[in-house]
């Protein structure tokens, strides 16, 4: 893994999730207590021993920075080679949207760096997975692309790029659809090729009008190329709506998710913050929940998630919901199906419910 060097593309639509992300990156948002999204992709990249990694900045870039600071977290601050920011293009800003100005104007730093393949992600899914396999894939097969699917386990709305491929992995279609079948095989935008091939995508698409990496990269130019899709098995969600990362958090409470995406041999490393341990009040009841660090917990909480310095009061009941940092309910106050944002305030008594497919957000810093 030596030869290869690993970009992550963070400039995910915020459309469909604005509520989370009109502060902060999509790539950036809280996740499982303690996580960024970035995590995933960025610890998957380390696990598999590439030491070269470039992260496509966003235009909303303070809250990644702020996260990922000099990736010493990662064992990405090295003095040769480690963790790169490319900042997004600012010329052609209103005439061009989309990825594919960023990448044509940080050529330069792909094309000087020494290793031979490029391992390009988002970092909007969650998921736990092997790269080091699709090297192995890639050369098994003789590919120039290699890109990384999984199947859907159920039908959703949002816009995705599904694929289709014969028995032995070739790409015969790609297109992108607004809604997903069960069992469509879903692009989870992982490529592998040498950089020279991503550089002539690039380079060719811009310089011909494209916007989009996707769409006018690989799509259009996919009969020129030797294409393999390769399948992941494991769980995969992509955040790309505030149901989808509402139902991903529901999804880790269930041990066998947990323990496939924190408990192999595959770590997923994050921001370090030191914190004194979860408090336990006398009459507080917790059920089916994770509980970060620095919480103090008087009330009742049922299979939710709790991020860091959460506060319950007596009489409290939390259900099915989403609390991030340094939010508090307080006394008597009772929530379930709610995604409480950075800092929110439930006063006393109040009664907040959502539904499983239509969860209640509460914007952050925000007091009710």
């Amino acid at each position: 893994m030596k030869r290869v060097m690993g970009l992550i593309n963070l400039n995910e639509d915020r459309g469909a999730i604005r509520n989370l992300a009109d502060f902060r990156a999509v790539e950036s948002i809280p996740f499982a207590g303690r996580y960024r999204l970035i995590d995933f992709a960025l610890s998957g990249i380390v696990n598999a021993g590439i030491l070269n990694v470039g992260v496509m900045l966003p235009d909303k870039e303070r809250s990644i920075l702020d996260h990922l600071r000099s990736g010493k977290d990662w064992d990405l601050a090295r003095r040769h080679d480690g963790l790169y920011y490319l900042p997004s293009a600012k010329v052609e800003k209103e005439a061009r949207q989309g990825d594919l100005k960023n990448f044509y104007f940080n050529l330069d730093y792909i094309h000087n760096c020494k290793q031979k393949f490029i391992l390009l992600t988002s970092g909007s899914f969650v998921y736990n997975m092997d790269f080091k396999e699709v090297l192995a894939f890639h050369e098994q097969k003789g590919a120039d692309i290699t890109m990384v699917y999984y199947t859907a386990r159920e039908a959703a709305l949002g816009k995705d790029i599904v694929i289709k491929c014969t028995a032995d992995g070739r790409v015969t279609d790609i297109s992108e659809r607004p809604e997903t079948k069960d069992n469509a095989k879903v692009c989870m935008s992982v490529f592998f090729m040498e950089k020279s091939v991503f550089e002539n995508l690039v380079t060719t698409a811009y310089e011909r009008g494209g916007q989009d990496f996707m769409m006018d990269g690989i799509i259009k130019k996919a009969e020129q190329y030797n294409m393999y899709a390769m399948e992941h098995k494991g769980y995969v969600s992509h955040i790309d709506t505030e149901l989808a990362y509402y139902r991903a958090n529901m999804d880790i409470l269930r041990p066998e998710i947990w323990e496939e995406l924190f408990l192999g041999d595959r770590s997923i490393y994050t921001k370090v913050l030191d914190g004194v341990p979860v408090q336990y009040k006398k009459d507080s009841v917790v059920k089916n929940s994770l509980i970060a660090n620095g919480c103090i917990i008087e009330g009742e909480v049922e299979n939710s998630v709790l991020f860091r310095g959460v506060k319950v009061g007596k009489g409290a009941k939390i259900k099915n919901s989403i609390i991030m940092q340094k939010s508090v309910i307080e006394d008597g106050a009772l929530i379930e199906n709610v995604i409480c944002d950075k800092n929110a305030v439930i006063t006393k008594d109040k009664w907040l419910k959502g539904a499983q497919k239509y969860p209640l957000i509460i914007e952050k810093n925000m007091t009710i």
